[in-house]
């Protein structure tokens, strides 16, 4: 059977999808996205947007995407006003010390960081972090220079980039993968935690993240402190106000905040900055990272005929890893184009 990969339509409309169609489209596919949602109103818009490994499964793939959108993103930081993404300095603390045989360039063995060693010998400029960069209850970590993006900006860059390239978005919500395959020869479901029901795929579940944004009060560095306690603290300055954080909570599905944890999560991040004791709060943000057992990222044949290349299951680290997985969707969707004209 002949498969159709000119026209594709690409299930989803956050920094998954919008890359996916932009590879795809700037590739020479005509490429629609729909999206029950717009862009703003997704799941990547409230992200905190550093580019570092988080949450995400299996490693050795993640690290592999992940290194691929750090080299694209830093990039683009070239461009920071029209891009949204930007090289900022910070720091990776931990509360443990490191071994011996750890001081060079590899991860610590710390279950927080199992696995990303290839991760930190790509980071260029990497290197430990002297005892008077770290802050209080924190006994070792990694200083680096990442990029940090501005979410809803960046989003907007996106979906700019992917009308230049020829692709065009649709709101619309699809009831099935099905529904999606009777247009287009060839489907890219890049749902996140719609893939649940969509799919349907049980495995995909929420991961509740909440943050709160506050006025600057001077604080240029990144600092994310992640095994601390049971949930990370962060501190990220964006240009709409510094990124407070934040929670981890599985199977959690409100998206309204809590004030109790706003306050806990002031609190934590205010151990590490004093300043940030009084600082205004500007706005509270709750997100649902599209957690999964491992990402999922293959081809399967609907019925009907179309094919269908998921790209889902992302948890907290979609702006990490979407680049590099774009990249592997495109090699897919020639692989089967190719297949398809044998």
């Amino acid at each position: 059977m002949t498969i159709r990969t000119d026209d594709v339509w690409v299930i989803g409309g956050g920094v998954i999808g919008l890359t996916s169609a932009i590879a795809l489209a700037e590739d020479g596919h005509r490429v629609r996205v729909v999206s029950r949602d717009a862009a703003g109103g997704t799941t990547s818009a409230v992200a905190g947007g550093l580019c570092w490994p988080y949450r995400i499964q299996p490693y050795e793939r993640a690290v592999r995407w992940s290194v691929r959108s750090f080299q694209v993103l830093a990039e683009l930081a070239r461009r920071p006003e029209e891009t949204g993404a930007r090289m900022v300095t910070g720091t990776m603390a931990s509360a443990s010390v490191p071994d011996a045989a750890d001081e060079g360039h590899r991860a610590p063995d710390n279950g927080v960081e199992e696995g990303l060693a290839a991760w930190y010998e790509a980071v260029p400029g990497l290197r430990r972090a002297h005892r008077q960069e770290l802050r209080e209850g924190c006994a070792s970590g990694w200083r680096a220079r990442t990029p940090l993006v501005d979410m809803p900006a960046h989003l907007q860059y996106l979906e700019r980039r992917l009308t230049a390239a020829g692709g065009t978005v649709e709101r619309r919500t699809l009831t099935s993968l099905e529904e999606a395959g009777r247009a287009a020869g060839l489907v890219v479901n890049c749902s996140g935690l719609g893939a649940r029901e969509l799919v349907p795929d049980p495995d995909v579940h929420p991961v509740q993240g909440q943050l709160v944004i506050v006025a600057n009060p001077g604080i240029e560095e990144w600092y994310v402190a992640a095994d601390t306690g049971a949930d990370a603290t962060y501190v990220l300055p964006q240009p709409y106000g510094l990124v407070l954080g934040g929670t981890a909570r599985e199977h959690a599905w409100s998206r309204e905040p809590d004030p109790a944890v706003a306050k806990a999560i002031v609190a934590r991040c205010a151990r590490h900055f004093p300043e940030l004791a009084g600082a205004p709060i500007r706005e509270h943000k709750v997100g649902l990272r599209p957690a999964r057992p491992a990402v999922r990222l293959a081809a399967e044949r609907l019925p009907g005929g179309a094919v269908c290349v998921h790209n889902y299951g992302h948890g907290g680290a979609g702006v990490t890893v979407a680049w590099g997985c774009a990249d592997e969707v495109l090699r897919t969707v020639r692989e089967i184009g190719e297949g398809g004209r044998r």
